[in-house]
C-alpha cells in the first residue's frame, strides 16, 4: 500500500494520542478520495497491532507486525460491502461486533476499518452504534467517508471527527512532478479537479483518462456553436458522474471569469474554453445550467437502475431550451 508524504503529519498526531492513552476509540476520517486515508488507517492499525512498536513506527518483526503484512491479522476487520454490491448489510456488521467481544485471538488490540461509512444501512449503522457505546476493551474503530453529515447523527456523535485536508497546491505539485510526464498547466487542473487530492489527481493524469477529459472539452467547444446533443457521445459513459462534474468546473470557471476571478480557474489548461463559454452565455443562464446538470448527477448516483442515456437526452434537450435564447439574445 503507498505512503504518502502529506500522511506524516496526521499519522505523528494521531499515534501520539494513543501513546498517550488519550486515543478515541473510534475515529471517524473526512477525506476526499485520493487522499489516502485507507493507508493511513493500515498504517495505524500495524502501530496499533505490533508487540513491541518502536515509538512512532510498528517493529515489522513481531507475529503481530509479520501477520498484518501478510493481511492474514485475525484481530484486524474489514467492514465493506460485498463485490457488486452498494450497501453494507446488518449481518456482516453483527458478525464482527460477537467476535470482538471475545479474547483478542493474538491476546493484544482488535481493529476495525470501515472504507466507506455511507455504505452503511439504517439498521448495520444501528448495530454499529450499539458496540461503539459500549466498545470492547482495547478495540479500536476506523471510519472513513467522504460526506460525514449523510451519516446517522448518533453514529457521528460515539466518533472523533478527524478531517484529512489536502496538501497546499504547490506541495502537491512538486509530488505530482516527480510521478507524471504531465505539464505544469495539466497537474495544476487535474489537481483542482480533484478537490486538492494529489493521488487522485495522478489517477486523472492517467493518458486514457485525460484523453476522454479533452475529448469532452473539444466537444463542448464545438457544440457551444452547434449542437449540445453532440454532447452525450462524450457523457454517455460509465463514468458520466464523473464528466458532468468536468463539465460543472468549466461552466463554474465560466461564472468565475465573467467577476473578474480568471486567476482562479480550476480549468488552467483550458482558459480560452472557459473564456469561449463567459462570453457566449449570461450569468444567470451559467448558474442554471450548472444547477441542472448537478440535479442530473445526483440523479445518475442515487437512483437505482436509472436510465443514463434517457436522463442524459432529456438533461441535453432541457439545456438547449434555455442556451439557445440565451445566445440568440
Amino acid at each position: 500500500m503507498n505512503w504518502y508524504p502529506w500522511l506524516n503529519q496526521p499519522y505523528r498526531q494521531i499515534i501520539s494520542q494513543y501513546q498517550q492513552q488519550r486515543g478515541h476509540h473510534a475515529l471517524l476520517i473526512q477525506a476526499l478520495p485520493g487522499m489516502g486515508d485507507d493507508a493511513l488507517v493500515w498504517g495505524i492499525s500495524r502501530w496499533l497491532m505490533c508487540q513491541h512498536p518502536q515509538q512512532l513506527k510498528s517493529c515489522g518483526q513481531c507475529h503481530g507486525c509479520q501477520l498484518m503484512q501478510a493481511g492474514t491479522h485475525p484481530d484486524w476487520y474489514l467492514l465493506a460491502a460485498e463485490k457488486g454490491k452498494s450497501t453494507l448489510g446488518v449481518d456482516a456488521v453483527r458478525s464482527v461486533s460477537e467476535k470482538l467481544y471475545h479474547h483478542a485471538q493474538q491476546g493484544g488490540a482488535r481493529a476495525v476499518w470501515l472504507p466507506d461509512a455511507a455504505q452503511l444501512t439504517e439498521a448495520a449503522a444501528n448495530a454499529l452504534l450499539k458496540t461503539l457505546e459500549e466498545p470492547p476493551k482495547n478495540t479500536w474503530f476506523f471510519l472513513s467517508s467522504r460526506e460525514p453529515h449523510r451519516l446517522l447523527a448518533t453514529l457521528r456523535s460515539r466518533c472523533l471527527n478527524w478531517h484529512l485536508s489536502p496538501p497546499d497546491e504547490a506541495q502537491s505539485l512538486a509530488w505530482l512532478h516527480k510521478q507524471t510526464q504531465a505539464s505544469e498547466l495539466a497537474c495544476i487542473a487535474a489537481l483542482r479537479l480533484s478537490g486538492g487530492a494529489p493521488a487522485a489527481a495522478l489517477a486523472l493524469l492517467d493518458e486514457k483518462i485525460w484523453s476522454q477529459r479533452d475529448a469532452l472539452c473539444s466537444t463542448f467547444s464545438q457544440a457551444l456553436q452547434q449542437d449540445l446533443l453532440s454532447l452525450l457521445l462524450v457523457l454517455n459513459h460509465d463514468d458520466a458522474a464523473m464528466r458532468i462534474g468536468w463539465l460543472c468546473a468549466l461552466l463554474i470557471d465560466a461564472s468565475k471569469w465573467q467577476q473578474g476571478g480568471g486567476d482562479f480557474i480550476v480549468n488552467v489548461d483550458r482558459a480560452p474554453l472557459v473564456e469561449q463559454i463567459a462570453r457566449r452565455l449570461p450569468a444567470e443562464v451559467i448558474d442554471s445550467s450548472v444547477r441542472s446538470w448537478m440535479l442530473c448527477r445526483d440523479r445518475l448516483l442515487h437512483i437505482v437502475a436509472v436510465n443514463r442515456e434517457l436522463l442524459l437526452t432529456e438533461q441535453l434537450l432541457s439545456w438547449e431550451r434555455i442556451f439557445k435564447p440565451a445566445v440568440a439574445g
